[in-house]
């Protein structure tokens, strides 16, 4: 007569748990495969609760710090979920993880306190609240939509050299166009980080709304390509231009742009990552960096150049946020409050 070997067990914690392994589940006999995990943080940022998805229904809450027994998949003849887990209908537990007795057909003979046998007491149901919805996907524009930004009025080096054309006696806008008329290359992220920095200086510095929105046109229209290193040049002016019609009355072809500056929230199709990708993004949203410690210590130093700098900078994080809808901390009118603000003192 040949024995089945026993399990390997081997204990770990519950914070290094990853997908594919199986566990062993609190009533102690049967198993079940991580199919996906979610670490929750506390409000100090420390792990602390690992929601585990179960294959075939189900969800187990573990406490980070606690130690979880692994069971060798070649050791279980079937996976197994407990019955205050598993989805209404499924099968009862297969007879191959059983005690003995109970694969025989007898009852098991330890008895329970009180005369109850194990057979008949009853494991604890655990209460599970739902993993929430992975967060719908961000529409993009339409054919029509789209057909609101006006194409370039010629190649993308000569809008350069009208707004240098405009503007023949301002520095930054020679400095930026010089580089520029040397070709536009759209590949390169230092090309387009001049162009939103021109886009930019003709709108913050020189007032022309008109020349800026030309500039920006030029980066509004590229896709997203996965790099967030030219993307952020992108996303500058997206913002940029949403301001810009915003203030003119364009609100349609404003919201075409607030439209594309989500386009990065779309391209996810996992649901679990997209899910946490929506955690990170609002927490980025409801605590933006507006670089207050560095204008401070500029003020304190009476470097006004620094301060500046830093200005335009926090400039930019706000365009984004009015772009973006504001945040869960920032309101709408807050924002329009400190983009006056800000527009005033960097042009002061």
């Amino acid at each position: 007569m040949t024995e089945t070997p026993a399990r390997q067990h081997r204990g770990q914690p519950a914070g290094s748990l990853t997908t594919g392994s199986h566990i062993l589940l609190p009533d102690g006999e049967r198993t079940a495969e991580i199919h996906q995990l979610e670490l929750q943080r506390d409000d100090f940022g420390v792990p602390a609760l690992v929601l585990a998805s179960l294959t075939g229904g189900g969800t187990l809450r573990i406490a980070a710090g606690s130690t979880v027994t692994l069971v060798n998949a070649a050791d279980d003849a079937v996976t197994h979920l407990p019955r205050a887990l598993a989805p209404e209908g499924t099968a009862p537990v297969s007879e191959a993880t059983r005690p003995a007795d109970a694969a025989a057909g007898t009852e098991p003979r330890q008895e329970q306190p009180g005369g109850e046998s194990a057979a008949n007491a009853q494991v604890p149901a655990v209460v599970v609240p739902p993993l929430p919805a992975a967060p719908p996907a961000a529409n993009g524009p339409g054919e029509e939509e789209l057909a609101l930004i006006p194409t370039p009025d010629g190649t993308p080096e000569s809008v350069v050299e009208a707004a240098a054309e405009a503007h023949p006696d301002a520095v930054g806008v020679l400095l930026l166009t010089d580089r520029l008329s040397k070709g536009v290359n759209f590949k390169s992220g230092s090309c387009l980080k001049d162009l939103t920095d021109l886009a930019h200086e003709l709108f913050v510095t020189l007032k022309d709304a008109e020349g800026a929105l030309s500039i920006a046109d030029l980066l509004t229209v590229l896709p997203y390509d996965g790099n967030p290193g030219r993307w952020a040049s992108v996303e500058a002016s997206l913002a940029l231009a949403s301001y810009i019609c915003r203030q003119d009355g364009q609100d349609e072809r404003a919201a075409v742009y607030e439209k594309l500056i989500r386009t990065p929230e779309s391209q996810e199709t996992d649901p679990f990552k997209a899910r946490m990708a929506a955690k990170v993004r609002q927490r980025s949203l409801n605590e933006p960096n507006l670089y207050d410690k560095e204008i401070f210590r500029s003020i304190d130093n009476s470097n006004h150049d620094a301060e500046r700098e830093w200005r335009l900078l926090r400039l930019e994080s706000l365009l984004f946020l009015r772009a973006h809808g504001g945040s869960e901390t920032i309101g709408m009118s807050e924002l329009e409050r400190r983009i006056g603000n800000e527009l005033e003192a960097v042009r002061a």
